[in-house]
Formats: structure tokens, C-alpha cells, sequence
């Protein structure tokens, strides 16, 4: 097994230009805790866990539910089975329901975008309730599909019994699916995300504010959605985007609105102060290269069939080294796109990632008399001769 130490700030400058070289000077990630019962704060563009708490226990999702709700809307707007002037018709079910409202009158119809807005600002479960009557004919069908499509978009342990997250002993989330829930919504409808970071809507002569306390800061937050029930405390699904980076966190089991402002706004400066985002190979730019045995090249570029994005502690750049590895020299011959060797990603502070690098050209195997003569010059003077 051949294994090469690549220069952590060499690699850094041939890879990330952007990247500062200077990797001393950085405070030690402080110990963190919460108050929330359930907690989870996620890297966007990684998928990485930076701070968990009970993320994968099942728990009361409340109003933090209609993410999923206004995810299968999406859905349908992007592939043209509903319109954003589509009127949907209000039930006498939807319009007697109880907690928060967007203020629908029963027998009326309302376009789809009033009652998207009736959603993700007002919270509104009368607008809730009437949207999945549209889409499945009636509530209880509805919470069958969101928890059929919660599996598929890899959502792994969430049962919803009704679209508003009304209290029931067996609709059920984790802060774990609820925050890759967010990611998906945010990466699969760029078109229709920014709803989520209006402030404000008015209905029937009613206006109301968006209840998601850190639109209101400048701190990058642009959604998602707040929830609350006595069982379920004060929670919140929150994402915030800070030049290339976005954070998602979800928090459930406060004891207040002014808790859960304080909490999710600490947690998330948190993430954004001790992380960066660092990237480690760029797809389809060589990495290193590797030693080729009876070739009719001596090396052959190796290369990622994607970009590597870690996010690591800005204490422990210091501290990490990137390895290649390989079984090597490597035969001849060898076909471009050919899994060939293996990058390695280690940091005293995060388990090892590893890579599979591929081969970034055909090489070809040399002729008879090629092979004999190169043979003979490893024999006397090695791989290097």
C-alpha cells in the first residue's frame, strides 16, 4: 500500500485558492450545550452533523409538520399538477379548525398562492387542512402520502396523521428529518423557497406576521417554519445562509418564544463561528498522482468524480492531514474513470472520511520490449528510476 502525506497548506493553495493559508491562530471549539429537548445543527452542502441532541428520537413536530405540507405542494407546482392561480375550495372541516388560521371563509375558494402565504406565514391550519382536501380528497389520505414521500426523500422514522401536526399520539418526527426535510425543500424548489422568508400577509383585511422570530435579525435566516404545542414546547425549523455557506438547524422542546429566539440564534452563530467549509478536491482536477507499473506513462493523474466539501473546526486545521492511498504501481493498463486509489481525510476532532479517486487518463501497457526494459530499470533502480 503505497500512502502519500499531502502537504495540508500546499494542497490547500493548489485546490482552494480562496482559502486562507495561514492555519495557527484559532480558539478551541468551546463545549456546547442546549436547553431544547431536541436539537440538530446541519451543514447544507455537506450533510455533516455539527451539533446534535436527541436528533433521532421521535417527537411531537407540531406546526413544523407543514414543511412537509407545503413540500408536496412544491412538488406539484414544479411538475404542473397544480397552478399557483388554481382556487381551492374551503371545507367546512378546514374552516372549523381550531389553532392558528389564515382566516378562510367557508364554501370560498382561495388561489393557491393566498394559501401557500396562509401557510408558511400565518401558519394558518384552516389553509393547511384545505390544501391537502385538494391534493388527496381528504386529511387522513394526505397524511398517508406525506408519510409514503417522507421515506422516499429519506425522511426515516416520521408518521404524520394529519397535514397541521395537530396533537396526536402517533404523528411523530425527528430533529434529524426535519432538518434533511429543510435541505431537500431548499434544494429541490429554488423557485418557491424564498416564500419562506416573507415577513408578512394579509387576508380578508388580516394582517400577520411571520412567527419565525429570526427573519427579523440580520444574521442570513431566510425559513423555514416555527411550531407549538403544549406537548410539544416552542420549536423551530431555521436555515441561514452566510456568503457560500448555509446552516440548518431545528430545535423543539423550548419552554418560550423568547427561549427558542435566544436558543436557535446562539446555536446557529455557533455553527457559522467555529466551521468552515474547506474543499479538498475539485471534480475532475488531479489530486496527485500515482506510480504506473509497465505503462507507456510512468504516472497517471488522480482525480474525484465529484467536489469533497468538508466541514471541519476552524481550532483543528492545524491538526488534519490529507492521504492518498493506493496498492501501487499500479499495472498497466489502466482505462480513465477507473477506481484506483483512495483520499483520506483525518482530524483528531471528526471521524475519517475517505474518498475513492479514480484514474484521470488511459494509460497504456508497453510492448514487449518495453515491458522487459522497464522491468529491468525497477529491478535496478526502482519505482523512482
Amino acid at each position: 500500500m503505497s500512502r502519500r502525506y499531502l502537504s495540508f497548506v500546499g494542497f490547500l493553495a493548489v485546490l482552494v485558492t480562496t482559502v486562507p493559508l495561514i492555519l495557527g491562530g484559532a480558539r478551541p471549539v468551546a463545549a456546547l450545550d442546549t436547553s431544547a429537548r431536541e436539537a440538530i445543527l446541519m451543514d447544507y452542502d455537506t450533510g455533516q452533523v455539527l451539533f446534535e441532541k436527541n436528533s433521532t428520537e421521535l417527537m411531537p413536530p407540531a406546526s413544523m409538520t407543514k414543511i412537509m405540507t407545503v413540500f408536496l405542494a412544491f412538488e406539484r407546482l414544479k411538475d404542473g399538477r397544480l397552478k399557483m392561480t388554481d382556487e381551492i375550495p374551503i371545507s367546512e372541516n378546514a374552516w372549523r379548525k381550531g389553532g392558528s388560521k389564515m382566516f378562510v371563509e367557508v364554501g370560498s375558494r382561495v388561489v393557491l398562492s393566498d394559501l401557500l402565504m396562509g401557510i408558511i406565514v400565518q401558519s394558518g391550519n384552516d389553509a393547511t387542512i384545505a390544501l391537502a382536501e385538494a391534493i388527496s380528497g381528504s386529511e387522513e389520505a394526505f397524511g398517508e402520502l406525506m408519510t409514503t414521500r417522507a421515506r422516499e426523500i429519506g425522511l426515516e422514522r416520521s408518521v404524520f396523521r394529519n397535514s397541521t401536526g395537530w396533537p396526536d399520539p402517533e404523528h411523530r418526527m425527528t430533529a434529524h428529518d426535519l432538518a434533511v426535510l429543510a435541505a431537500e425543500t431548499i434544494r429541490r424548489f429554488p423557485d418557491y423557497y424564498s416564500l419562506f422568508s416573507e415577513t408578512s400577509f394579509t387576508y380578508n383585511k388580516i394582517k400577520q406576521g411571520n412567527r419565525n422570530p429570526l427573519l427579523y435579525k440580520a444574521m442570513g435566516v431566510d425559513g423555514l417554519k416555527t411550531g407549538h404545542t403544549e406537548n410539544a414546547g416552542y420549536g423551530l425549523t431555521v436555515s441561514a445562509k452566510r456568503g457560500d455557506r448555509r446552516l440548518i438547524l431545528v430545535v423543539n422542546g423550548l419552554s418560550s418564544v423568547r427561549e427558542r429566539s435566544d436558543e436557535s440564534e446562539r446555536l446557529i452563530e455557533w455553527g457559522f463561528r467555529e466551521f468552515e467549509n474547506l474543499t479538498f478536491a475539485k471534480k475532475g482536477v488531479p489530486v496527485e498522482t500515482a506510480e504506473v507499473w509497465l505503462g507507456d506513462r510512468p504516472k497517471v493523474p488522480l482525480v474525484s468524480d465529484r467536489d469533497i466539501v468538508v466541514a471541519v473546526k476552524r481550532a483543528a486545521r492545524k491538526e488534519m492531514t490529507v492521504t492518498v492511498e493506493y496498492s501501487g504501481p499500479i499495472p498497466a493498463p489502466i482505462v480513465a474513470g477507473q477506481p484506483i486509489a483512495m483520499l483520506r481525510i483525518a482530524s483528531p476532532d471528526m471521524q475519517d472520511r475517505t474518498v475513492p479517486l479514480y484514474a484521470g487518463a488511459d494509460v497504456g501497457q508497453l510492448g514487449p520490449l518495453g515491458r522487459i526494459t522497464s522491468a529491468i530499470g525497477h529491478l535496478v533502480w526502482g519505482a523512482g528510476g
